[in-house]
């Protein structure tokens, strides 16, 4: 059976923040670690307080992690960023919340002491012989020690201590990844054998100025060497003491949402039973009233969880090729029981959450390519625009001529004027995307279309087959992207106040002409009405889109179900900058050159432009290592390296810089993604660079890695590989919490039901009965 760790958390915003500026503000954003590696940066929100953030994360982990944090700091563009306090939730602690913790933390004080990283080798032996008893400690390395110089490295040495007895190793400089290779004896006397002391061995990093500073401890039991003479193995570093004290709110708080799920997952012959129910619910559908295991699984399936269940089941039938069917049987029973065409697809239920889920498994790359020129240019010209009379401050306008400041009258039509333009913009690039549009995505609006048309036939509904699908395509899509670029990944960073403004404006406008211009006049906000006739003008075109958009061959068993993952496919493109490895060493800001890199699920390839046509090329399936690198091996931030292994077995490693974070996180895990299955994966790399003869991370020649390889740690996103058995698991756990519930539901005859509980059930025994036999 294997493991499978997913942390999701979300940080929502923060209050009551101390302010760190002389202006009496700060500008919080939030770092995020799990086991002190930074795993994602929130942005930055300026001049605020009370932040708001709304930015989610899905990170996939091997089992091993101990802890998650959450560090506030303010941004200064000279100098170093402040610390402002952070929260740290241990595995424990988070696994012990069943639904996961939802609720306001305060921010503790930052304690350099408490701040330590990595593990140490250690060998342990008690030696007991008529002349002498010691204790021998064999002191072999350690990895991934806190940074505590500038440089971004230490200068470690290890003290091992019992009772009143100590002994130090040498100190190493400059590294993080020391290679001690010492044995340090401490000569004890008989009566200290009956103690119940504890053997400490602590790693401090030496400084010729000032106090050494701490980097960790290990503690072993005294008793422990008694049943174990020898012990040998790699330690976690621990911090002095647990000294985080909740100020009271002084430092302000966080409120976050956060949720480990652990699952043990089973071969994939345990779960077919439950694939064939929930396979033949689509492909044998019986009369719409009957019950199915979807729809069981729908009545089981509480509101906070729809969205996760409606996105396994959109990658469970991706899979299985069958996503049109299956989110056509899921509409069809929607419409079905609607009579109101007004509220068709108005409620959250599983069909509208499939439909939501399965645009973005799909149709990300395709939203990116019609949506990111517009939102970059939005972004760049920062235009000041305000149609609400309530709202528009003549101060934030800019001067448009010499006779003094604009009126309101000026600014409207300014306003007017530019939404006009950026609408016109956003408008003709959607309905000019047809042949840009996912054919699996056409296909599904083409069968939705087909159902809505069948039910609302009536000449007074002959709109509804179209709202039902610009409902999906431009409510729940498009708008939802325009109106927060950050969270569809089409920016870095959120928004400012005055472009934030104009994308909520474009946003509404957008959901008008969704709604074909049907609600125009009939809201609260009439200062919108500048803008009704291009949202008038547009439905036409709208009309003619969505008609060319499901003109498409409706045979399903042509159409490319695992869009997201064809070879052809681009999973992630953008500039980067790559270490210039050939001729002579260069200067570390003049060694990485600005090329354009693409990732498919075959190749990782780079050109110095998008339009360039010679490009040097990596297959994927060459890939055996893809890892941060340490700040001090090229003095720059944010640096990955591609470690590829040749025919020859000949290891290659290339080098790449991040602008930021975020992006090299992203990197990391897209690259990870789509080697996931290679078959040549280290179990160990160099964090460093290989200069003069040695690694700058462990001052040691050889090529063996002195850390471990992270390669299961992702994060997760609409570019997940599909994983059949993992997302099985998550359905029948969900089946599992609702037994109960489907037990005092079931009918007399009702087969599907039955052999859908007796599905669970065995699954459920299934984990013991393979321990039984394992044992």
């Amino acid at each position: 059976m294997a493991k499978n760790t997913s942390l999701y958390f979300r940080i929502v915003e923060g209050r009551n923040l101390p302010a760190k500026d002389v202006s009496g503000t700060s500008d919080p954003y939030c770092i995020v670690k799990v086991d002190n590696e930074v795993v994602a940066r929130t942005a930055t929100v300026w001049k605020n307080l009370n932040p708001f953030w709304g930015e989610e994360y899905t990170l996939h982990l091997p089992m091993g992690f101990h802890s998650l944090s959450f560090h506030v700091m303010d941004e200064d563009t000279i100098g170093h960023d402040d610390v402002i306090g952070k929260i740290t939730l241990s595995k424990d602690a988070i696994g012990s919340q069943a639904k996961g913790l939802d609720s306001w933390v305060n921010l503790t004080r930052v304690d350099p002491d408490e701040e330590v990283q990595g593990e140490i080798h250690l060998s342990l032996e008690l030696l007991k012989d008529t002349e002498k008893i010691s204790l021998r400690c064999q002191v072999i390395e350690a990895r991934d020690l806190a940074p505590r110089d500038i440089s971004g490295t230490s200068d470690p040495f290890a003290r091992v201590i019992f009772n009143n007895h100590s002994a130090e190793t040498a100190i190493i400089k400059k590294t993080r990844f020391p290679h001690w290779g010492e044995t340090l004896e401490l000569e004890l006397d008989p009566e200290e054998l009956s103690e119940e002391g504890t053997v400490t061995v602590e790693v401090w990093d030496w400084d010729m100025v000032g106090k050494n500073d701490f980097l960790g401890k290990v503690e072993i039991p005294f008793a422990c060497l008694h049943k174990t003479p020898l012990l040998e193995g790699w330690f976690r570093l621990l911090p002095l003491g647990n000294s985080e004290v909740d100020a009271g709110g002084k430092l302000g708080a966080l409120r976050l949402k956060v949720r480990l799920v652990e699952d043990r997952i089973l071969p994939s012959v345990y779960y077919q039973p439950l694939i064939h129910l929930l396979v033949e619910s689509v492909i044998s559908p019986t009369e719409v009233e009957d019950s199915s295991a979807l729809t069981m699984l729908e009545e089981v399936t509480t509101v906070e969880s729809r969205q996760d269940v409606a996105m396994t089941l959109v990658k469970i039938y991706l899979g299985q090729g069958l996503v049109v069917p299956f989110l056509d049987y899921l509409n069809t029973r929607e419409v079905n029981h609607t009579t109101d065409p007004n509220t068709l697809f108005r409620s959250n239920s599983l069909s509208s959450k499939a439909m939501e889920q399965f645009m973005k498994a799909v149709g990300m790359l395709y939203l990116h390519e019609v949506l990111k020129p517009i939102i970059n240019r939005i972004f760049d010209e920062k235009k000041y625009i305000e149609l609400d009379p309530c709202k528009i401050d003549l101060n934030r306008t800019r001067r448009i001529s010499f006779k003094g400041a604009v009126s309101e009258a000026e600014v409207r039509d300014s306003s007017v004027e530019m939404l006009h333009s950026y609408l016109t913009s956003i408008i003709e690039s959607i309905v000019g995307s047809v042949d840009q549009c996912p054919p699996v995505m056409r296909v599904a609006f083409k069968q939705l279309h087909k159902r809505v048309e069948e039910q609302f036939a009536e000449p007074e509904n002959e709109d509804v087959k179209y709202l039902a699908i610009s409902g999906f395509f431009f409510l729940r899509f498009f708008a939802p992207a325009i109106l927060t670029p950050k969270l569809f990944q089409l920016r870095d960073q959120h928004a400012d106040t005055r472009t934030s403004r104009t994308l909520l404006l474009l946003a509404k406008a957008l959901q008008s002409v969704g709604n074909l211009g049907l609600q125009l006049g009939h809201g609260k906000e009439q200062w919108m009405a500048p803008l009704h006739p291009i949202i008038l003008r547009s439905v036409a075109s709208v009309k003619d889109f969505l008609d060319k958009l499901i003109d498409i061959d409706h045979d399903i068993g042509k159409v490319p179900q695992r869009a997201v993952f064809m070879p052809s496919v681009t999973v992630k493109e953008g500039y980067l900058h790559k270490h210039k490895t050939e001729g002579p060493q260069l200067l570390s800001r003049f060694a990485f050159k600005k090329r354009y890199f693409w990732l498919t699920s075959e190749t990782l390839s780079y050109a110095k432009t998008p339009d360039w046509q010679v490009r040097s090329s990596i297959p994927i399936q060459c890939v055996c290592a893809v890892e941060r690198v340490d700040e001090n091996a090229f003095q720059q931030q944010n640096v990955m390296q591609v470690i590829t292994q040749d025919n020859d077995g000949q290891l290659h490693t290339m080098y790449i810089q991040c602008k930021n974070v975020n992006e090299l996180n992203q990197w990391l895990s897209a690259i990870r993604k789509v080697s996931i299955y290679n078959e040549r994966m280290l179990p160990s790399f160099h964090p460093g660079a290989h200069r003069s003869g040695k690694w700058t991370c462990c001052l040691q020649a050889d090529r063996a890695g002195c850390s471990r390889t992270h390669s299961a740690v992702t994060l997760g996103d609409w570019s997940d590989p599909l994983d059949p058995d993992v997302e099985t698991q998550t359905i029948y756990k969900q089946l599992l919490q609702g037994r109960d519930k489907l037990r005092s539901q079931m009918k007399p005859g009702q087969s599907v039901a039955a052999r859908l509980l007796a599905v669970i059930d065995d699954l459920e025994q299934t984990p013991h009965r393979l321990g039984s036999t394992n044992a």
